[in-house]
């Protein structure tokens, strides 16, 4: 499966030009073998391999930060499967609120209770990636 369509890399591109900006997530990346996760906001214009978003290995810490779009293409998990993009994936919040709810869970989730809840958190706006 392809990880980044055109039209996925226009809007990761766009979303790296206001870094400073609480994006929404793009794209969802997953491990159907396992239980790691990535929601992606952005790619690096100067090297597209660098994407940045929440990124869960599926071991209780979900953590904002950086990864490569070469090491994603290369994971093989169990039954030799590689990672697939979440075709039915449309992100309902900011980048900010689906980490926290994320803290809180201890893996990305996107039980909307959860993600409300962090939503309403009085720090929400104050949130941003480090």
């Amino acid at each position: 499966m392809e990880l980044v369509t055109d039209d996925i890399k226009a809007r990761l591109l766009a979303n790296w030009s206001d870094q400073h900006e609480d994006h929404a997530p793009v794209v969802k990346y997953f491990d159907p073998a396992g239980a790691a996760t990535w929601l992606i906001t952005e790619m690096s214009p100067k090297d597209n391999d660098i994407l940045f978003g929440l990124c869960d290995l599926g071991m209780g810490f979900p953590e904002l930060g950086y990864v490569s779009l070469g090491e994603l293409e290369s994971v093989k998990g169990r039954f030799g499967l590689g990672l697939e993009r979440d075709l039915h994936f449309e992100a309902r919040y900011l980048l900010s609120v689906y980490a926290e709810a994320a803290r809180q869970a201890g893996r990305i989730t996107e039980s909307e209770r959860a993600l409300a809840h962090a939503a309403a958190a009085p720090d929400a706006a104050k949130r941003r990636r480090p």
